[in-house]
């Protein structure tokens, strides 16, 4: 069967006539008829049983109509698609991130893209820092926003804009905080390391080990926004990026970057040989004035 088979036989089993099926493909009742048959002829076997002058499916038929409905579905898409770039309009972004930047600044920056976008779909999704190579290659997003990109010969990146670590407290915790916390002022208190949760929680360990700064560890996590979530249960302080600590605020809670400061960037990555769209370079143009503005 060829893709005109299966679009007459799709209208004839959902219309249950060939009149009807004609009607809905704009075509002439001898045509649908002569395809049918042709489309029978190619098979092998009946599709339709004339009963009493209409067509009933016969069980072949329904064996074939799921996946004649699921090939019918993508035709549409298809033309959708091309008819969204004929106009202009955009398609679909398949974006990734890492948890801490799905809570709060992606969606409110998407949110504000879309406002202005009409026709523009989102796919947004979390995965961790270790894994954001193979969902590059294994095609499952077009680009993943990150803090430090995959070393990987197939990924390239572009920066879109930086921060820098904080500590995430309660405020009865440190009742005097400076401006910059120390990380000396962390030595001895209830602290949630994110050491593995990625190269930034990596270097805040290393700085910390350098100073000989020994805390009194009463849990971990992998993920920033997880940890922010056990300091402001009143666990203790930790150390997130401040994307996290922003959308984490509570009453009660306090923020201060480190002294000495740690700095981060960050990056869209993509496939080197699938560089981003006209839709997706225009996305981060608005991320990075989201960036600039968000605080």
């Amino acid at each position: 069967m060829n893709l005109r088979h299966i679009e007459v036989f799709h209208a004839v089993y959902t219309t249950g006539s060939v009149s009807a099926a004609a009607r809905l493909l704009h075509v002439s009742q001898p045509a649908v008829t002569s395809l049918l048959r042709h489309a029978e002829s190619v098979l092998g076997f009946p599709l339709f049983e004339r009963t009493r002058g209409r067509l009933v499916p016969t069980a072949d038929a329904h064996d074939l109509y799921e996946q004649a409905d699921a090939i019918q579905d993508k035709v549409r898409q298809m033309r959708e698609t091309a008819r969204n770039m004929r106009h202009g309009r955009g398609t679909t972004l398949r974006l990734s991130t890492l948890p801490a930047l799905g809570m709060e600044l992606l969606p409110e920056a998407l949110a504000g893209y879309l406002a202005r976008h009409s026709g523009v779909s989102i796919e947004l999704h979390t995965i961790h820092h270790d894994d954001m190579a193979d969902k590059l290659r294994e095609r499952e997003t077009d680009m993943v926003i990150c803090y430090t990109p995959p070393r990987d010969a197939l990924v390239a990146s572009t920066p879109i804009g930086g921060g820098e670590m904080v500590a995430f407290f309660r405020e009865g915790d440190f009742p005097n905080a400076p401006e910059r916390l120390p990380l000396s002022a962390l030595a001895g208190r209830s602290f949630i390391a994110t050491s593995d949760s990625g190269p930034q929680g990596r270097a805040v360990a290393d700085e910390m080990a350098q100073q000989a700064i020994e805390t009194d560890p009463v849990g971990a996590s992998r993920t920033f926004f997880v940890a922010a979530a056990m300091a402001r249960a009143g666990l203790g302080s930790t150390i997130v990026d401040l994307h996290t600590a922003l959308a984490m605020r509570a009453p009660g809670m306090a923020l201060r970057p480190l002294d000495p400061p740690q700095p981060y960037q960050m990056h869209a990555a993509y496939l080197e040989a699938r560089p981003p769209s006209r839709l997706a370079l225009d996305f981060l143009d608005h991320l990075r004035k989201c960036l600039h503005d968000y605080k």
